[in-house]
C-alpha cells in the first residue's frame, strides 16, 4: 500500500465518498488513506485457491465468502480495510446508508506481502481484534508454505496454530472447515527452496 499525499487528516465522510468514487480500492487508518498496490501472482492464486477450497466446503452451509473486493467496517477502531478473504456465517449485516460495508466477519484471510506483512500481523490485526463478530484471522505466506490462524477464546485471548509444509492440514473451526496446505499453495512456484520457520513472528 501507497499513502495519498494530503496536508490534512481525511475524515471518514471524506474518505468514504472518494473510496467508492475511485477506480481503484483504499483502505483508511486512523485518517490516513492508502492506495491498494496490485499484488504479485504468488499471490492472487493463493487468494484464489482458498477461496475456492473454503468456498467447496461451504457451499451448503450457512456462511458466504467475500473476495477482496469487499470493504469490512472496523470503523470503531479507526479502520476501513479490504481483506483477501471475508467470511460471515449466518446473515451478513452491512452499513445503513450505501450499504457496500461489512460489519460482521467471522473470518478473515491476509495473504502477507514484504510491503504489508508487518502491519497485518500487528497494528491491523489490532483493529480486527476490536469487531466482536471476529472469531478466526488467517495469514497465508507467499514467499513459503506457511499458514497461521488466530482464534478467539472465550476469555477473549487468541489462540495461535500454525502449519509449515505442504501435507499438512490447519482447522477454521469458526466456519468448520479445514485448509489443505497443498490445495492453498496448487500451482505456486517458489523462488529458491526455504527451510521451515517453525518459529514465524508473532504479533
Amino acid at each position: 500500500m501507497r499513502a495519498l499525499p494530503m496536508k490534512k487528516k481525511w475524515t471518514v465522510e471524506e474518505y468514504l465518498a472518494f473510496d467508492r468514487a475511485a477506480d481503484v480500492k483504499h483502505e483508511y487508518l486512523d485518517g490516513e488513506v492508502y492506495a491498494m498496490a496490485g499484488a504479485k501472482p504468488e499471490h492472487n492464486i493463493i487468494a484464489a485457491n482458498t477461496v475456492i477450497t473454503i468456498g467447496s466446503q461451504i457451499l451448503s452451509g450457512n456462511c458466504t465468502i467475500f473476495s477482496s473486493d469487499q470493504k469490512v467496517d472496523i470503523g470503531q477502531a479507526g479502520l476501513y480495510a479490504y481483506p483477501d478473504i471475508a467470511i460471515v456465517c449466518g446473515q451478513p449485516i452491512y452499513d445503513d446508508q450505501a450499504g457496500d460495508m461489512l460489519r460482521n466477519p467471522t473470518l478473515l484471510v491476509e495473504v502477507l506481502s514484504p510491503a504489508t506483512e508487518k502491519y497485518d500481523r500487528t497494528e491491523k490485526f489490532r483493529r480486527y481484534q476490536s469487531c466482536a463478530s471476529l472469531c478466526d484471522y488467517v495469514l497465508i505466506a507467499q514467499d513459503r508454505v506457511l499458514v497461521e490462524v488466530f482464534s478467539r477464546q472465550a476469555d477473549d485471548r487468541w489462540l495461535y496454530q500454525a502449519a509449515y509444509d505442504l501435507d499438512s492440514t490447519i482447522a477454521l473451526e469458526s466456519i468448520g472447515c479445514t485448509l489443505a496446505l497443498a490445495d492453498v499453495y496448487r500451482r505456486v512456484s517458489f523462488e529458491e527452496p526455504a527451510e521451515p520457520d517453525h518459529n514465524p513472528p508473532l504479533p
